[in-house]
Order: C-alpha cells, then structure tokens, then sequence
C-alpha cells in the first residue's frame, strides 16, 4: 500500500424481500459511474456505523438500522487505496431516492452480477450469491 492514507468507507447491504438496494455513483466521483452498495467515508472520529447512518440519509434519504458487520475489504486501486466495511442493515424509514448519487435501485442478488461494480465488491458480491 506504500505508505499512502487508507481511506475508510462503510456500505449497507439493506434487503427487501429477495432484493437488495445498490446505487449508481455520479460522473465526478471516483469509480465513475460504478454500482455500489450504498454509503460513503468515514468522518472525523465517527463510528463505522454512524458514517454509514449518516451516509444513507444524506445520500438515499433512509434512515436505517446499522446491524453486524459481514465484510471487511481493502482494495488498493492505482489512484487510492480502500478500506470498505459492509454492514446487513435494514430499512427504518423512507423511500430510497438518489439524493447524492445518480441512481437507486432494488435487485435481485442474481442479478447483481450484470452490474458493474467496483473491484473491492467482488468477493462480498460472490458470498452474497452463493445459495
């Protein structure tokens, strides 16, 4: 990782029925474009877990029970390396809306695979699809 900064991020993995919620990042950020579970940087000195209640009403407009952490990855990419936390969550409140993201979406697990998500995700998207 050659000495560079870690940036660390917590991800909700929120299911409804046989789906699961992903969300499409905007054009400017990095990974353009990408899918991802939805959440974002951790801030300051707060938890993984309140980063990622915060994340998921600043940029779905959810509020959503943070619950155990199931997935612990870090990715280096050319530009930045990752660490990314995956936590099960589940819908409290709301609507998912892309406030901060271009898109939002329920899937089925099947599906997930014909999205293009970033490298870190792959193995997380593996164990979610083994039956």
């Amino acid at each position: 990782m050659s000495g560079r900064k870690v940036i660390e991020v917590a991800a909700a993995i929120i299911r409804r029925g046989d789906t699961v919620l992903i969300a499409q990042r905007r054009a400017d950020d990095h990974l353009a474009n990408l899918w991802e579970f939805p959440g974002g940087k951790r801030e300051g000195d707060e938890t993984f877990e309140q980063c990622l209640a915060r994340e998921l009403q600043e940029e779905l407009g959810i509020t959503a029970r943070v619950g155990p952490r199931v997935h612990d990855v870090t990715h280096a990419y050319p530009e930045r390396t990752v660490r990314l936390c995956f936590f099960e969550c589940e819908l409290l409140d709301g609507a998912p809306q892309p406030l901060h993201c271009q898109a939002c979406r329920w899937v089925r697990v099947g599906e997930l695979k014909d999205f293009k998500f970033p490298p870190a995700d792959d193995e997380l998207i593996r164990r979610l699809m083994m039956p």
